[in-house]
C-alpha cells in the first residue's frame, strides 16, 4: 500500500460500534477540513444502536476530509455474511442483529443499501505514512505491512499479545482493546471503550491532542496530553 505525504491533521478515531451520536460529537469538536487526514480504526457497526447512521455519517465525512477508513474484524464479519448463511448467523449473534435493526424492522441482509456494502469492501486492512503505521487490532511486529496476517490486523488483542515495536521502527496507532489509552512510545491504542459503556477517542497523531465524548455525545475531554 502506497505511503501517504500528510498537508493538515493526522487524526485517527477508535472503535465506534454503532453510536453515530457520539461520533457526531467528536467530528463537531475536531471540525475536520479538506486539508486534514482522518483514520478511522475500524468496528464503526454492532453493539451501539444506530450502525446505519456511522456508515451514512462516515460517507458523509468523506466529502469534508481524506477519510481512510480501516477494516476491523466486525466489518469483515458483516462483509462474509453477504453470502454465507453461517457466517451471516455468526455476525448476527456478534451484534449483527442491532446493526440490522438500525436499518429498519425486519431488515435482512439484502436489504442494505449497496453504498453501504461498497464503502465496507473498500475498507483498507493498514495505512501507513512516513512515520505512522494504523491498524485495527495488533501486528506482527517481525513482518512487513504487506505479509501482515488478517487474523492479527482485525482480531489479536493486546491482551492476547502485547505489542513489540514494528521494525520499521515506525510508532503504530490502533484500537481493537478496550480499556484507557494505552501509550507504549512506539504504539497507541485509543480504543476506549465505545459499545461498552466507554469513551469514543480521537487523536491528532503528531500534536497528541486528544477529543472524547461519552456513547451519548456528551465532551469528556479537549485537553492535550
Amino acid at each position: 500500500m502506497e505511503k501517504q505525504k500528510q498537508s493538515g491533521r493526522l487524526i485517527a478515531i477508535g472503535d465506534i460500534h454503532g453510536h453515530k451520536l457520539a461520533l457526531q460529537a467528536l467530528l463537531a469538536q475536531i471540525s475536520p477540513g479538506k486539508s486534514d487526514t482522518i483514520v478511522t480504526l475500524g468496528d464503526y457497526v454492532n453493539r451501539g444502536p444506530d450502525s446505519c447512521g456511522v456508515i451514512e455519517t462516515l460517507l458523509t465525512l468523506q466529502g469534508r476530509c481524506r477519510l481512510i477508513p480501516i477494516l476491523g474484524n466486525h466489518e469483515e464479519m458483516m462483509l462474509d455474511s453477504q453470502d454465507d448463511c453461517h457466517a451471516e448467523q455468526r455476525w448476527r449473534y456478534q451484534g449483527g442483529e442491532t446493526t440490522l435493526q438500525s436499518y429498519g424492522e425486519d431488515t435482512g441482509v439484502n436489504q442494505i443499501p449497496q453504498e453501504h456494502w461498497d464503502f465496507l469492501s473498500h475498507c483498507s486492512p493498514y495505512y501507513e505514512t512516513e512515520p505512522f503505521i494504523f491498524t485495527h487490532a495488533n501486528y506482527c511486529w517481525y513482518s512487513s505491512l504487506d505479509q501482515q496476517p488478517p487474523s492479527l490486523l482485525r482480531w489479536l488483542s493486546l491482551e492476547e499479545s502485547e505489542p513489540r515495536p514494528h521494525i520499521s521502527g515506525k510508532k503504530v496507532i490502533l484500537g481493537h482493546t478496550p480499556g484507557d489509552i494505552r501509550e507504549y512510545n512506539f504504539c497507541c491504542c485509543i480504543d476506549t471503550g465505545c459499545g461498552f459503556g466507554g469513551l469514543l477517542t480521537a487523536m491528532d497523531v503528531n500534536s497528541k491532542e486528544i477529543w472524547q465524548v461519552t456513547e451519548s455525545g456528551e465532551i469528556v475531554t479537549s485537553d492535550i496530553s
